[in-house]
């Protein structure tokens, strides 16, 4: 049902379009359309006259909306606009083009503060036709006749309503999708739809005119056959150019007399073809009668151009040209003693052409007086316009009675208690013998409530480069149109405009310029009370342009005058601002400071000033194929290159600050007109900065924004003018450079910005490689025999695609020509030649195919035209069954198989088999489902029986590749120097991670790198082995440079007290690493299966026993660290030097590892040491915990109570694998403590389990062997017993931030780095105020547990200055709530391939959404430890958290409860696969009712067990018995 006109037009709009163009206030504010019409989109609805579903494009009010719909127009698609009548003044230009098009603007008329309807009377002459509705009903079928109309007669419609005049409607039904096509005449006029034409200019007339064929078809003739109403009606598809010999101008032959009824010509042309002629009113009056008649047949509903309801006797009748409503209600309900009881009502539905003579004819012959009422608020001549027509219409009719007096008057608001007493008037002045003209009927202001206007604001998101523009120029910054800036006369609208501040700039330049005069001649005069400020006003005068010298001496110059005391140092003084030279800007944006036409950058650069323009383009990359390109942003910076007197630079914020920085810095000193084209992604004003970066990435990964700087004035020190900062693609664009001989193209002076070519040849390329590829397959299956079978796979983790290319190898057992592709990689159109196909797919996400798949799916779901009806299929999918487990959740189990099994039946395709659904939950997880379906599929096939089929080699694990690595070399070196990829092999993969890298690939941008036939974003993570997290300053620095010379430009400071560097690209690993060990650090075994690094408590307040511990983790670390020479021999060898490996045997080196042997470890082997009653290095969680126990004076190390068999990696549903704490072994002297983890790492290296890598972590060694067990073997080869443990006691394991001293003197400041990103942006500028820091620290940076930072060991001669810097950056801030300060986070998105779902970027989020009810209820100071990670390995340790959340699927978390505060307790599972809003839902009550239930001293893990939240548990093996919500089996 339709309950609003809006919703009613929207849906009409849709199903008769191609294109709508949804205008809005704002992107993040709704019209009265848009919601509808992004619900029609988002679902999918197909259209009637898109043979798919219709592109809706949203644009701002502001930005001239109507230039976009020119090239859509222009390339042969029908379009609809939706809008407020707000915009159509200001399209005024562009309406008398447009009118020459197919094109439907619905207008809702803008209630400000009540409906004005000079907004269409103002524009009655722009050559649209105008239809006007009043109800609900109405609206949906004038709508469907504005379509109808535009499509017959080729001409632009406007349909406009008031929306508040339908407010009270009852709902209606929508029309039928068959109604509508039948009477667009889709049927038998599709081959007349608009054809694309080559125009290409959006200003000036094209000379395009509607036409129609001479032998239109009348309506009279074609009551029989009404689909060929307009068979001679070309659409608008033959453009008539108007003559130069003569001829009418556009002018005036679109200007129609309102008193003539003859037929008028909607034309500028005067020399017409012989079979061709300009549409006229005739023309429009046939073509809406016969539209009407097929409404009328088809409903019952009937319309005319002019409605006349009331008495056929009436002698006065009210004609309404605004909201009829409330005079409709009134009138209904007269009483025969009102004087207006038998009055008729008469209102327009066809406004332009007006057509007197029909209006003469709607009329009963009786009336003899009309009052006209037009709901004008802007009134410019003394007579409305309405009252006008309506005069000289009337006058050419033939009346018995005599002529007709007509009386106009002014609509303004009326109350509806009012509207009985307004109507008396109207018909007490129309009864007098000399009526008054223009009475006002209601009140022109309407009611007191503000009026609904839309004011500019500026998006949040656009603070990030206004920041930056602060932060670099401070109080040299003068931003010209600044919004909300004071400028007295002018609007807030005018005032923001790049226009107005253009103008604004060249009179101040012109005022500074008198004033460098003023200030020569005040030099030179002898009226100053001394001659100490002539010279430094000649000093200033000097270098009064250079802002270096000028800035500096200013505050002199200004001291000087101000202390001279004379009148003319009085007068300079009231100028005194003048004396700095200013970073002059101006500022574009879509949403506030929209440049009309770019005519400001023209401007700009035409005038050779001296000004910069920040241009902020806030089109999102995966919006880029509707973007109008002849008005793309990103095309200004070549047509400013092109004028050559200007700097130009292309950046993002979100891509790379330092780049911003350095183009904002290299605009401000060029001299000359600046351009910085800013990207700043967004679909909405209120995006988050997490969309805005992800939209970002793709842009400028994938080349369509790329990272530039054009300074023409390197040219003067023999320095390139071109430099091309995006990395992904700077080889490829330098190469394109070269051979187009160095931006030839960016030298021509009237460059083409061909966008449609750019944009659709990433699709073209793919098609071509999925075409070439399947032809190749093809060619190479000629020579073979048997049956085809195609296998094509969607896999995400590797299994289904595994599955795949063995079942291949098996077909190819059993003669059959197999061929095994991704879904994506197979072009959909061969399905129907395939004679057997088989399907093969994981499920993903909620019930999603996986991402080698969606496209694929997309494809086959939508389509109706494949016909596979000689095809046979089968699929097999592969899921969890205990994945989802709420009920209402079950469908989501292998969802993507059983959709695709129902869908390719639905096709016609033949089963081969049932679908075959393979369960993680069975006994071999996907392995029992297959292993019963594969049989029936050879069965199917008729190759069931056949014999001497060849053993299945055994799939390699890493344990081979581990031993066949020669020490950890494997093709690592091979791989690096292959520069045709950016990936390493999938072995080479494993063996890197021994080297401290593992290889990512950026998820932000996987899709869209797809669809572009590009791999994906290939790049590493390097971790560093940083024993204890102790680095110097030295150290900071070379991490600091090596993250912005090698990486993303930021840090990651890790949960194991380390550096991580991401989107380290393949090219530059090698000079990474070395980068690493240039500062007497390394990376070898910071991953892998062996001993990684060792976790020390910073201890800001006990230096000396931090000293002791510190020894000791790198005495653990240097004892347990491999010895393979393979890591020296990659990464820091010279490739040119002489040294070689001595190699024995072949391929085999001299390389020896007494503790690993060739094949390491089972799994990774973690240590920690804690200091109580600080348990900040969760002791609990590691493979070896040791609890530093103190000598009897507490001053120096003893010895260390030792934990075993701690680890945190799970697997969702899998119930075999668990986190676990740590077991007590007992207490140990410190002097063998490094021998005791050797032994306790070769008992695991012995007995750890190598053949289920799931299954083998120390945790289950030690619950396979028991405790006591483990224990008698550590101790065999110890040749010593552990002593009874000793006691702590531990109190938190979370930091303490603020300053604190040692005993030494020394100070410390452990400062809170949210989930230990380092990074710098225009809010927060952390990674530069560290790297100034440690340029001046004499002390260390000690990297906590939890992700944060100690500034260690500065004296107290340096306090003030360390404290005055800290401030400076924003790091001595520590005003954050309890929640925040324990929070920590895992990577996840975009790097991590192992994440499900956000973390790192999504925890702040949340944290924020509950700060609000933390102080609500008296808990900001509280501390609660909450923890978020993307997957269940538990890198951030969440399963001894308070409060964790484990993500499941994008979107979807696990939530625990009922960890312990000090780390010594696991929680539990409460909810399973919750979305934030049931987070929200459960987490704001349970903080209520932690705050006011708890006992006095009382954590909140212990609080939600005492309450019977949820149970405690006591050991690994039963974490996932007893929790909140039992997980079912099966569907």
């Amino acid at each position: 049902m339709a309950h609003t006109a809006g919703e009613a037009v929207a849906r009409i709009a849709y199903l008769s379009t191609h294109v709508v163009l949804s205008i809005q206030p704002a992107l993040a504010i709704d019209s009265h359309f848009s919601k509808h019409l992004h619900t029609y989109s988002a679902t999918r609805l197909p259209g009637v006259v898109a043979e798919k579903a219709p592109e809706v494009v949203a644009l701002r009010h502001n930005v001239d909306p109507l230039l976009s719909a020119f090239q859509p127009l222009r390339s042969g698609k029908l379009v609809a606009v939706t809008t407020s009548s707000s915009v159509l003044l200001q399209s005024v230009p562009h309406l008398y083009k447009l009118a020459q098009y197919p094109i439907v603007i619905h207008v809702s008329l803008h209630a400000s503060p009540t409906p004005d309807y000079s907004d269409i009377t103002a524009i009655r002459q722009s050559g649209f036709i105008f239809l006007q509705s009043e109800t609900l009903q109405e609206a949906q079928d004038l709508a469907l006749t504005a379509h109808a109309l535009a499509i017959k007669s080729g001409k632009g419609v406007i349909h406009f309503f008031d929306p508040a005049n339908s407010r009270d409607d009852s709902p209606i039904e929508p029309e039928d999708p068959e109604l509508v096509r039948d009477v667009l005449g889709l049927d038998t006029t599709r081959a007349l739809l608009p054809l694309p034409d080559n125009s290409t200019s959006i200003y000036v007339d094209d000379g395009r005119r509607a036409t129609v064929a001479e032998e239109i078809t009348s309506a009279s003739e074609s009551s029989h056959s009404e689909g060929l109403a307009t068979k001679g009606l070309p659409s608008g598809t033959v453009v008539e150019k108007p003559s130069s010999g003569g001829g009418s101008s556009v002018g005036s032959s679109v200007r129609e007399s309102s008193a003539d009824s003859r037929p008028t010509v909607s034309s500028a042309t005067s020399i017409e073809t012989p079979s061709t002629r300009p549409v006229t009113s005739d023309d429009v009056y046939e073509l809406l009668e016969t539209i009407w008649s097929k409404i009328n047949r088809a409903t019952g509903r009937s319309y005319r151009t002019f409605e006349y309801t009331g008495p056929e006797n009436a002698e006065s009748a009210l004609f309404i040209f605004g909201s009829t409503g409330l005079f409709v209600d009134e009138l209904g309900a007269a009483k025969s003693s009102d004087e207006f009881a038998k009055c008729g009502l008469i209102t327009a539905r066809l406004y332009r052409p007006w057509n007197g003579l029909h209006l003469a004819e709607s009329l009963p012959a009786s009336v003899r007086r009309i009052a006209v009422l037009e709901q004008i608020r802007r009134k410019t001549t003394k007579w409305g316009p309405i009252l006008l027509d309506v005069l000289t219409s009337l006058h050419t009719k033939p009346s018995a009675g005599g002529s007709i007096m007509v009386v106009g008057h002014q609509l303004g608001y009326i109350e509806p208690a009012t509207v009985h007493q307004a109507l008396r008037g109207i018909f007490q002045n129309l009864s007098l013998a000399t009526p008054y003209q223009n009475l006002e009927v209601g009140s022109r202001d309407g009611p007191l409530h503000p009026p609904d206007q839309y004011g500019l604001t500026q998006p949040k998101v656009e603070s990030a480069y206004m920041k930056i523009l602060d932060q670099v120029f401070g109080e040299r910054l003068y931003l010209a149109n600044r919004l909300g800036a004071a400028n007295a006369g002018v609007s807030a609208t005018i005032a923001a405009s790049p226009e107005y501040g253009f103008g604004s700039l060249l009179a101040r330049k012109d005022h500074r310029s008198r004033f460098i005069g003023d200030v020569k001649t005040a030099a030179a005069s002898h009226d100053f009370a001394t001659n100490v400020p002539r010279s430094w006003l000649s000093k200033w005068a000097l270098s009064a342009e250079d802002d270096t010298i000028v800035n500096t001496i200013a505050p002199e110059v200004i001291a000087r005058l101000s202390n001279d005391g004379s009148k003319i140092a009085s007068t300079l003084l009231e100028s005194k601002s003048l004396f700095f030279k200013e970073s002059q800007w101006l500022l574009g944006s879509d949403a506030w400071a929209y440049d009309l036409g770019n005519s400001g950058v023209h401007h700009v650069l035409a005038s050779g000033a001296n000004f910069n323009m920040l241009i902020i383009d806030s089109q999102p990359w995966s919006e880029r194929a509707a973007a109008d390109a002849t008005r793309r942003k990103k095309d200004i910076g070549l047509y400013a290159m092109n004028f050559g007197n200007a700097y130009v630079a292309s950046v993002a914020v979100y891509s790379s600050y330092t780049q911003v920085l350095e183009a904002m810095i290299e605009a401000d000193r060029f001299k000359g007109p600046s351009v910085v084209l800013a990207y700043l992604p967004y679909n909405k004003e209120d995006d988050s900065p997490l969309t805005v970066l992800q939209e970002t990435k793709k842009a400028v990964d994938l080349g369509y924004w790329p990272l530039y700087r054009w300074n023409p004035e390197n040219e003067e020190s023999s320095e390139p003018n071109f430099s091309l900062d995006s990395e992904r693609i700077k080889q490829e664009l330098e190469e394109f450079l070269k051979r187009d001989n160095h931006l030839t193209q960016l030298m021509n002076r009237h460059p083409k910005f061909a966008a449609n070519l750019s944009e659709s040849y990433g699709t073209e390329v793919r098609a071509l490689q999925k075409r070439k590829a399947k032809d190749a397959y093809d060619a190479m299956l000629e020579s073979l025999y048997g049956a085809p079978m195609t296998i094509l796979f969607a896999s995400d983790n590797g299994n289904a695609e595994s599955l795949a290319k063995r079942l291949g190898n098996r077909g190819k057992a059993r003669g059959l020509k197999t061929m095994v592709m991704a879904m994506d990689d197979y072009p959909l159109e061969d399905l129907p030649t395939e004679e057997n196909v088989i399907f093969i797919t994981s499920t993903a996400g909620q019930g999603e195919f996986p991402q080698n798949g969606r496209a694929f799916w997309d494809a086959v779901k939508d389509t109706t035209e494949l016909d596979l009806s000689q095809t046979k299929y089968a699929v097999f999918a592969l899921g969890d069954s205990h994945y989802w487990p709420r009920k209402e959740d079950k469908h989501y189990y292998n969802k993507p198989g059983k959709d695709l099994d129902a869908r390719v039946a639905f096709l016609g395709g033949q089963k081969l088999a049932d679908v075959g659904l393979g369960d993680d939950q069975d006994p071999d997880s996907y392995q029992t489902g297959y292993g019963e379906w594969e049989p029936k599929l050879w069965q199917a096939l008729g190759v069931d029986k056949v014999e001497g089929l060849p053993e299945e080699p055994p799939p390699i694990t890493n344990e081979d590749i581990k031993i066949q690595s020669n020490f950890l070399r494997g093709t690592i070196a091979e791989g690096l120097s292959d520069t045709s990829t950016g990936a390493i092999s999938a072995s080479d993969q494993q063996l890197t991670k021994f080297h401290g890298t593992y290889m990512q690939d950026d998820r932000d941008l996987r899709d869209d790198r797809k669809a572009q036939g590009l791999e994906p974003a290939y790049a590493f993570m390097i971790r560093c082995r940083l024993n204890g997290g102790v680095a110097s300053p030295s150290q900071w620095l070379q991490m600091d440079s090596i993250s912005s010379s090698y990486g993303n430009e930021t840090m990651k400071l890790t949960t194991r007290q380390t550096f991580q560097f991401h989107g380290v690209v393949k090219s530059k690993l090698k000079s990474a690493m070395r980068g690493i060990n240039k500062a007497l650090m390394t990376t070898i075994a910071a991953c892998g299966d062996v001993n990684r690094n060792i976790m020390v408590s910073p201890l800001p307040t006990n230096s000396a026993f931090h000293r002791d511990l510190h020894h000791i983790s790198a005495k653990i670390s240097d004892h347990l660290l491999p010895s393979t020479t393979a890591y020296h021999e990659i990464w820091l060898k010279d490739n040119d030097s002489d040294e070689k490996q001595t190699k024995v045997a072949g391929d085999a080196v001299v390389d020896n590892e007494p503790l690993y042997g060739p094949t390491y470890l089972p799994r990774k082997f973690k240590i920690t040491i804690a200091v109580p009653p600080h348990n900040d290095t969760d002791v609990y969680a590691h493979d070896i915990g040791l609890i530093a126990i103190k000598d009897a004076d507490g001053e120096r190390l003893e010895g260390f109570n030792v934990l075993v068999g701690g680890g945190m990696g799970v697997t969702h549903n899998n119930k075999k694998t668990y986190p676990r704490t740590g077991s007590m072994l007992g207490y140990f002297p410190a002097s063998r403590i490094h021998i005791v983890c050797e032994k306790i790492m070769l008992v695991q290296r012995d007995h750890g389990d190598r053949k289920n890598r799931k299954h083998a972590r120390l945790k289950y060694t030690i619950d396979d062997m028991g405790v006591d067990v483990f224990r008698s073997k550590v101790e065999e080869l110890l040749e010593a017993k552990f002593e009874e443990a000793k006691p702590f006691e531990f109190k938190s394991n979370i930091d303490t931030f603020g300053w604190q001293k040692d005993e030494f003197g020394m100070n410390h400041f452990l400062m809170f780095i949210e989930n230990g990103r380092v990074e710098d942006t225009a809010e927060f500028p952390m990674k530069a105020g560290l790297r100034e820091i440690a340029k001046v620290h004499k002390g260390d940076f000690r990297l906590t547990p939890n992700q944060h930072l100690c500034l260690s060991g500065v004296p107290d001669d340096d306090l003030d200055m360390i404290k005055g810097m800290l401030k400076k950056y924003k790091l001595d801030n520590l005003h954050f709530s309890g929640l925040r300060l324990s929070s920590s986070a895992c990577v996840a998105f975009p790097t991590c391939g192992l994440a499900m779902a956000e973390s790192e970027r999504y925890l702040p989020e949340l944290i924020t959404k509950l700060e609000g009810c933390l102080e609500e209820n008296g808990l900001r100071q509280d501390s609660i430890v909450m923890r978020m990670t993307g997957c269940p390995n538990g890198c951030a340790r969440p399963w001894l958290a308070e409060v964790a959340f484990v993500g499941k699927a994008y979107g979807a978390y696990n939530m625990y409860l009922g960890g312990g505060y000090h780390g010594q307790r696991l929680n539990k599972l409460y909810r399973s696969s919750i979305m934030e809003e049931e987070i929200l839902d459960i987490m704001k009550p349970l903080l209520k009712r932690y705050a006011s239930e708890r006992q006095e001293g009382e954590r909140f893990g212990d609080f939600v067990i005492r309450i019977g939240m949820i149970k405690p548990t006591k050991e690994g093996k039963s974490f996932h018995e007893e929790v909140a919500e039992e997980e079912s089996d099966g569907e």
